[in-house]
């Protein structure tokens, strides 16, 4: 008997049962596409996006709990400090659903203070603290690790218009 010679034996049911030799080409490959590798591809290529995507969102918590963990674990600083800069970063989101159009901005502020041993820090304060904040401003800076905390400005060298 030769090796790609197939053997079938009737079975009582009306169905043939294979023995021996290679599986029959209407069996092989995908379902839908037998033979065609792009298309058996796929669900292997559809398991790692989801493998990145999961993973992407699991390193995301555990960065944002890691930095939320250390601020807990470091002193409250309060130190003189000058603010040298701010500035903002404004995000557009765009969506489109069933033909509507959904457009939405959120903007994060940023304060930059020198220290008097002139080191600078940058952090990432509320719209609002940004609004009673200006560049020269020099006083007390709060924080806590990368979290800021509070300024008081010192009230000798508040601006005023003359």
């Amino acid at each position: 008997m030769f090796e790609d010679e197939m053997i079938f034996e009737d079975d009582p049911s009306g169905n043939d049962i294979v023995f021996e030799g290679d599986v029959p080409d209407n069996l092989s490959g995908g379902a839908f596409f037998p033979d065609d590798a792009l298309f058996n591809g796929i669900p292997a290529f559809v398991m790692l996006f989801f493998v990145i995507v999961i993973g992407i969102f699991l390193f995301s918590i555990f960065k944002g709990i890691s930095t939320w963990s250390k601020n807990e674990q470091s002193p409250r600083l309060s130190v003189k400090a000058k603010i040298t800069g701010k500035r903002t970063n404004v995000q557009h989101h765009n969506s489109h659903a069933h033909e509507h159009h959904h457009s939405h901005t959120s903007t994060t502020y940023y304060v930059t203070f020198q220290f008097e041993s002139t080191d600078r820090s940058e952090f990432t304060v509320s719209g609002s603290e940004y609004g009673k904040l200006a560049e020269g401003d020099e006083g007390m800076l709060t924080f806590q690790g990368t979290r800021f905390l509070d300024f008081q400005r010192n009230l000798s060298e508040e601006h005023t218009d003359a």
